[in-house]
């Protein structure tokens, strides 16, 4: 029994197909069915149902399936334990929001290459509810997101907070001192649904704060939300510091508001059973690259010693 023939059973069983696996193995489609065949040779019995149109174990395919779920998690522990960083090989699955994506996800990934170079990162861009979601269902093996979705049943670390502004284009809302929330709400507002934690989090303030705006437009894409806002289409709350550039170039105007939106701190989540030292680690360096102030951040290169 080769841990190739228990990664086989394990990843058409988790993805529900032979192709799949194949896919996710980066093995062709009859190399993951010889794999099963031997596993099934050497004992003497079939691991999946053969009369059912998908991948289906059998009831000894499925004390095969936990038994190699147990023997891969193992495998993979050892390595951690006893291997270098610089050699170990392991596939991790990132998840990120779109926000991370837009400014320190390039350094991060850069960071954990450095340390981890045979390490095969896989990330997932997404909405907050999403991403946790994968990681339940173990699609995921840590995601990045913010703390509004924390969850019981997934240890989290705090990695780093971004500070939003009420923001419009110039002219949308007339120039003059500081206003109240509720003389905001009067304008259309642009928000994030509650699918994004910052959406979440910024609509339960505002009820906190007994403000609830008649003419809202829900808006689920970053990119979009300031597009429109840029366009002139509403007020709606951004990521302050990386868009000062625009606010710079006067397409964007920053809103004098009483009370400021609180921040929102981001955390790290993975899943309790799947906790290893490489995971905590690659969290460390989440904790090093979070930045959510400029676009973009690469990792500098790291020059040679003379």
């Amino acid at each position: 029994m080769t841990f190739k023939q228990l990664e086989a059973l394990y990843w058409i069983a988790r993805l529900g197909g032979f192709a799949q696996a194949a896919r996710h193995l980066h093995a062709s489609q009859s190399a993951i069915s010889k794999r099963v065949h031997e596993l099934e040779q050497l004992f003497d019995t079939e691991l999946f149902d053969r009369s059912q149109r998908t991948a289906r174990l059998t009831e000894k395919g499925e004390e095969m399936f936990v038994l190699a779920s147990k023997l891969l998690e193992q495998r993979d522990a050892a390595v951690e334990q006893f291997g270098k960083p610089g050699v170990l090989e392991r596939r991790i699955r990132l998840g990120v929001t779109e926000l991370s994506a837009m400014t320190w996800l390039p350094r991060w990934i850069g960071l954990i290459q450095q340390h981890y170079p045979k390490v095969i990162l896989e990330p997932d861009v997404d909405d907050s509810l999403q991403l946790r979601d994968k990681l339940l269902a173990d699609e995921l093996d840590l995601a990045i997101v913010p703390e509004t979705f924390a969850d019981a049943r997934l240890p989290h670390k705090v990695v780093g907070q971004v500070t939003s502004a009420w923001m419009c284009k110039p002219g949308v809302v007339p120039a003059g001192g500081p206003m109240r929330l509720h003389e905001l709400a009067r304008h259309r507002m642009l928000v994030q649904g509650l699918n994004s934690g910052t959406g979440r989090a910024y609509d339960a303030w505002m009820k906190e704060q007994g403000v609830q705006p008649a003419n809202v437009i829900v808006v689920s894409n970053l990119v979009a939300l300031t597009g429109l806002t840029v366009s002139g289409l509403g007020v709606s709350y951004l990521p302050r510091e990386c868009l000062q550039p625009l606010v710079i170039a006067g397409m964007l105007a920053e809103l004098d508001v009483v009370p400021a939106l609180p921040v929102v701190r981001y955390v790290a989540m993975q899943k309790g059973a799947h906790r290893s030292a490489l995971t905590s680690s690659i969290v460390m360096l989440a904790q090093e690259s979070c930045d959510f102030t400029r676009m973009f951040q690469a990792q500098m290169a790291v020059q040679p010693s003379s």
